[in-house]
């Protein structure tokens, strides 16, 4: 297991930047993409959420996670409650590994996300086979794996507000 590097002190995340960038998150799941993209667009709601749980925890936990799972259940007009208990379960283990993940390097961090992404989507498989018995294929889960890859970037963006600007009078 490889430590992260060094931690840098960044400025306190403002609490409408995350509520924009779950929103944003939410917005871009609703975009129809083609099918083979559909595949492996990941679910960008649960990435983020699964980013804020880690990052960000007396601020966004189970009951966020919950309340956009509703969201995107009405949205998907999927079976009411099938993300929101997925989403939920996804904040708790999060919530339990956050010092774990957040002590690894970016790289590391891979397969804890995708791992968790995986517990997500196999809780949305499950509950749609027992209440509908339909089974969307195994390819439904390559989402986890490009949410697992794009992890790296999106910590990079999400940090870049958080970041201080460097004071000119310095040297």
């Amino acid at each position: 297991m490889e430590i992260a590097p060094k931690e840098e002190i960044l400025l306190p995340v403002r609490p409408g930047f995350i509520a924009l960038s779950l929103f944003s998150a939410f917005l871009l799941d609703l975009l129809p993409l083609g099918s083979f993209i559909e595949w492996i667009r990941p679910d960008f709601v649960a990435m983020l959420l699964l980013y804020w749980c880690i990052h960000q925890p007396l601020r966004v936990g189970i009951g966020t996670a919950w309340a956009f799972g509703i969201l995107v259940d009405v949205a998907d007009g999927t079976l009411f409650g099938e993300h929101a208990l997925a989403y939920s379960l996804m904040a708790f283990i999060a919530l339990v590994l956050r010092r774990r993940v957040s002590m690894l390097s970016l790289d590391h961090q891979f397969t804890h996300v995708t791992l968790i992404l995986l517990i997500m989507q196999a809780v949305v498989v499950l509950t749609g086979f027992v209440a509908k018995d339909i089974f969307v294929g195994w390819a439904y889960f390559l989402g986890s794996l490009t949410a697992g890859l794009l992890w790296p970037g999106l910590t990079y963006l999400l940090k870049l507000p958080q970041r201080p600007k460097p004071d000119p009078d310095r040297i």
